[in-house]
């Protein structure tokens, strides 16, 4: 039997076996949720009629293939493999290769190359991985950060997706029956992601996880698995759920859900919240406790499913059922005493099992991953930093849970090694960055975030991280084996630095006349009781200050050209001028003007200025959300004590390759064009980075100076 037909022959066993396992279940979704619903029962028929589909068109398939040619570029190896540990930073790396925690990536040195990776303006995850993927830079992928603001309304908004609503239709080939409204995602990242390209010149891709890949985007000859962005079944961007018998403090929000529960005997009742259901009101799911105190083991039941585990153990994953839909959360008791319990229950996330929208290309993609190993983490902040920064869970819990995320995504990465022998596969893992951004004070002393909080249990979590991410590489290399026909490549998108102080850029724009309120000196969250009239520039998110711009804001009053060009260095000049009073340090390394630092289509939208902060400082916390502030300066003591939002100078990413390469100076947005360079495919002109091997015949990158800054 030819090639050809054994891999049909087991594609339509797979499809066939994926429809007979499905649920059968309606899906509704309320309108406080904002995606759209995909039912088992849709999933069951549309997977049988691919099946069937697949088998009538075969033959016609088979003969077009004969009459066109296949990829006529020459590919330059069989496999590229790239694994991105995201916030992996340079100057920790070298100071623990130094100590000797790191032999294995010091051997991937000796064998290719070491080198800093210069990250993306801004220095931003959703940012620089859009870079990565499309080879250009925020003006040309049109991200510039977590959010961005509603010209209409000043609001916020997810910059990397839009929801939409289309006419609903079922298509049948020869025509489309309409079928009322649905709510869609629609993605806001522009340009193309490289592996498109890839299948469309017929090399397999294996994409799991890469940060701003939701929605899904369809693209030929290969699989994604979506990474940041991906919602919980609420449709949020991560809602925890905490239970306490304890009574909660008047006025105290701790983010999440949070419940006072009641303690009879050994048992302890309450339910879930889901998403909003038709009576617009939240779907709920019942829950249950039961505690021994004598083994230490509490019975934990969702609806109908029970499982044992002991004080300060994750549940696995539990369905969490609603009407219509269902999603899987972990639960996780984090207080037991004689008088008091407190339960943890992280977001509900999306069941890829039986997902409630489409988070995987193709939609059965995610179901295939469920159905190999089981239920896994959906959710694109999938480790949950603002429970830990609220301090409804500790260090111990937090660890745990990124850990087993950290497992799961293994399992992953092992099967598209082990699937994909030849084409590109590429894995983002979020371990390193989200325990950098949690455990950074334990490597500063003085840092503001240790007071009151343990400084000695896990001080050593952040080394025993890249000690875990070096024996990892072992595994890696050993699971690739020969590594003559592939390229590997370990990669960050950025690095990392502390976060001790915290800036209201909106209070300081106040204070220097940028900024008027209507009343009082201070704002709350998103803007309110500013006075759009008065005002020249404000800040939303982490990464610049918005010109108030006539014909772009909805109440803008500062015209574009030789007024908003003169607003803009002046602004620029303060800003590189300001230092912090508390310590005399200067708290902006360089404020960019973006026009001169992009020029893509999509600048235009983005922040006038993008600010690059010194190491120690960034947006504040109530700054990224658009309040205003009595002061402008503030301590950061929560949990989330490390990052990177500065100047893109101080925190480069790192590279490792199994192969030299042919620059000192390597950028993020090289490697979409060395991607398609090793097979054989020449880079679209309007990407702006340059392949890695050959001759080097430019520079990716922005027109700021690449001066090399120690990380």
């Amino acid at each position: 039997m030819s090639r050809t037909c054994r891999f049909l022959r087991r594609g339509v066993c797979l499809t066939l076996v994926l429809a007979l396992l499905a649920n059968p279940s309606l899906a509704y979704i309320g309108p406080g949720v904002g995606f759209a619903a995909a039912g088992s029962v849709m999933v069951l028929l549309g997977t049988f009629a691919l099946a069937f589909g697949i088998v009538l068109i075969w033959p016609l398939k088979a003969v077009v293939r004969l009459m066109i040619s296949r990829n006529p570029y020459k590919a330059k190896v069989k496999r590229v493999i790239v694994v991105g540990l995201d916030g992996f930073d340079p100057g920790l790396a070298k100071r623990f290769s130094a100590e000797g925690l790191m032999p294995n990536f010091k051997a991937l040195e000796e064998q290719g190359c070491f080198r800093e990776l210069a990250t993306a303006f801004p220095s931003i995850s959703p940012v620089a991985w859009s870079s990565y993927a499309t080879g250009v830079d925020a003006s040309r992928h049109n991200i510039y950060d977590f959010l961005t603001r509603d010209p209409c309304s000043y609001m916020p908004v997810l910059s990397s997706a839009d929801l939409v609503t289309l006419p609903k239709t079922l298509n049948l080939g020869f025509a489309q029956i309409p079928m009322g409204k649905k709510a869609e995602y629609k993605s806001n990242q522009k340009s193309q992601p490289f592996w498109k390209i890839l299948g469309e010149n017929r090399v397999w891709s294996s994409i799991v996880r890469v940060p701003i890949t939701f929605p899904p985007q369809s693209f030929k000859n290969g699989t994604l698995l979506s990474g940041m962005c991906v919602p919980d079944i609420q449709g949020t961007q991560g809602s925890f759920s905490f239970y306490s018998t304890k009574s909660r403090p008047a006025g105290q929000h701790i983010g999440g859900q949070q419940y006072q529960i009641r303690r009879s005997g050994n048992r302890v009742e309450s339910k879930l919240t889901g998403p909003a259901g038709p009576d617009k009101s939240p779907l709920k799911c019942p829950f249950s406790v039961e505690f021994d105190d004598a083994t230490r083991k509490a019975k934990i039941t969702v609806d109908k499913e029970t499982v044992t585990v002991g004080f300060r153990e994750y549940t696995p994953w539990m369905v969490v059922p609603f009407s219509g839909m269902q999603g899987i959360a972990r639960l996780y008791i984090q207080t037991w005493d004689d008088k008091d319990v407190e339960i943890y229950v992280t977001p509900i996330n999306i069941d890829p099992g039986s997902p409630a929208l489409p988070i995987s290309h193709p939609f059965v993609y995610s179901i295939y991953l469920a159905k190999l190993q089981g239920p896994y983490a959906t959710l694109g902040l999938a480790e949950d930093t603002w429970a830990l920064n609220e301090r409804v869970v500790d260090e111990e819990a937090f660890y745990k849970q990124a850990m087993l995320i950290f497992e799961e995504r293994k399992k992953m990465l092992w099967d598209t090694i082990e699937k994909t022998k030849k084409g590109f596969i590429t894995c983002v893992f979020d371990t390193t960055d989200r325990i950098s951004h949690m455990f950074y004070r334990y490597l500063e002393p003085d840092h503001p975030a240790n007071e009151g909080k343990d400084i000695e249990v896990h001080k050593n979590v952040i080394r025993d991280t890249y000690k875990k991410m070096d024996d990892f590489l072992v595994e890696i290399r050993e699971k690739i084996g020969d590594e003559k026909d592939t390229v590997l490549m370990v990669i960050s998108d950025h690095g990392f630095c502390n976060f001790k102080r915290g800036c209201n850029m909106n209070s300081w724009l106040r204070d220097e006349g940028y900024l008027a309120l209507k009343e009082g000196t201070t704002s709350g969250d998103w803007f309110q009781n500013i006075d759009w009239e008065k005002t020249k520039a404000f800040t939303l998110g982490l990464t610049g200050i918005f010109i108030n711009r006539k014909g772009r804001e909805a109440h803008g009053i500062v015209s574009e050209g030789p007024e908003m060009d003169a607003l803009c260095a002046e602004i620029k000049g303060k800003l590189e001028a300001l230092q912090d009073p508390a310590t005399g340090e200067s708290v902006v390394k360089e404020a960019f003007l973006t026009k001169k630092l992009h020029s893509g289509p999509y600048a235009d939208m983005a922040p006038e200025i993008l600010l690059g902060y010194e190491k120690g400082y960034r947006h504040s916390w109530d700054c990224a959300t658009g309040a205003v502030s009595e002061g402008i300066f503030t301590d950061n003591t929560k949990s989330w004590s490390g990052d990177h939002c500065v100047d893109p100078r101080l925190v480069p990413g790192v590279f490792w390759c199994n192969r030299e390469i042919n620059t000192e100076t390597p950028n993020i947005m090289d490697i979409a064009p060395t991607a398609l360079d090793l097979f054989g495919i020449p880079a679209p002109r309007y990407m702006e980075g340059t392949p890695f091997f050959g001759e080097r015949k430019g520079a990716a990158g922005s027109k700021v100076k690449k001066d090399k800054v120690s990380s």
